[in-house]
């Protein structure tokens, strides 16, 4: 199995695409505490099964990736991996255009990409540097960051704060490669998730899309699409990659898109 007796804690992991590694990774041996944004007063932590912890907390918290690292020393004696995917759109206070934009839209939006990922890598680096053994982040960032879609997807805090998360992974991976602390970053075109739901129900946008992202008749991407890389680089098969920006985006990057 890929992650054999790895202990892994995804920040982000109880809907979406960490959802979907989070399934994955006990699939392949390793052992999950899963931190989540808690949806009702009456959620509580649960065990999923014997290797799937799901814990509930705030991402932008910087207590919340503590308590998920240290869950995961105690219940399974050991931490190897992180793997942060929490963010969201700040589109509801204010993000958008650079002319419309509120200051309220980009504190928000920063604090919910790019705050919430330093602290969760920042935690998980204190630990990994105190187990003395290396290890492996990933973190989510997004195509837009590098690839803008001017005429549907405008967010320009969005775009800024996913490219903060390239900046600070590449920084942080040259910094302790020395440790074999490893820091790489995904960047996903549109993937069906709760936050793209505004985009999967416009026809509109979807046209634009199937010639956007044209790989396989021009679908919307899905988690399964993104599981198998991000499950190599917290593995060992990858011990020699750090500081990389991986976009799988069914062509976004290279194509023009029509609309």
């Amino acid at each position: 199995m890929l992650l054999k007796d790895k202990k892994i804690v995804i920040i982000g992991g109880t809907t979406g695409i960490g959802y979907a590694v989070a399934n994955h990774c006990c699939n392949e041996g390793a052992s999950v505490v899963a931190l989540g944004k808690k949806e009702n007063e009456s959620d509580q932590d649960f065990q999923l099964n014997k290797n799937h912890l799901v814990l509930f907390g705030d991402a932008t918290n910087e207590l919340s990736s503590e308590k998920a690292i240290t869950t995961c020393l105690e219940k399974f004696n050991g931490f190897d991996a992180l793997l942060h995917v929490a963010g969201g759109s700040g589109r509801a206070f204010g993000d958008g255009p650079l002319h419309e934009m509120t200051i309220i839209g980009w504190e928000k939006t920063f604090t919910l990409n790019a705050n919430s990922v330093m602290l969760s890598n920042k935690a998980a680096i204190n630990q990994l540097l105190l187990l003395k053994k290396g290890g492996s982040i990933v973190n989510i960032a997004s195509v837009l960051a590098t690839n803008p879609a001017p005429h549907f997807f405008t967010t320009h805090a969005y775009a800024a704060s996913k490219a903060a998360v390239i900046g600070l992974t590449k920084s942080a991976a040259a910094f302790y490669a020395k440790d074999n602390i490893r820091l790489n970053v995904i960047s996903p075109g549109l993937i069906e998730t709760p936050m793209s739901k505004r985009a999967a129900e416009n026809e509109t946008i979807m046209d634009y899309v199937k010639t956007k992202q044209p790989l396989q008749q021009g679908r919307i991407g899905q988690p399964s699409d993104l599981i198998g890389m991000i499950g190599m680089l917290l593995s060992d098969q990858t011990s020699f990659i750090t500081g990389q920006n991986i976009i799988i985006d069914g062509g976004w990057s290279v194509s023009e898109g029509q609309y």
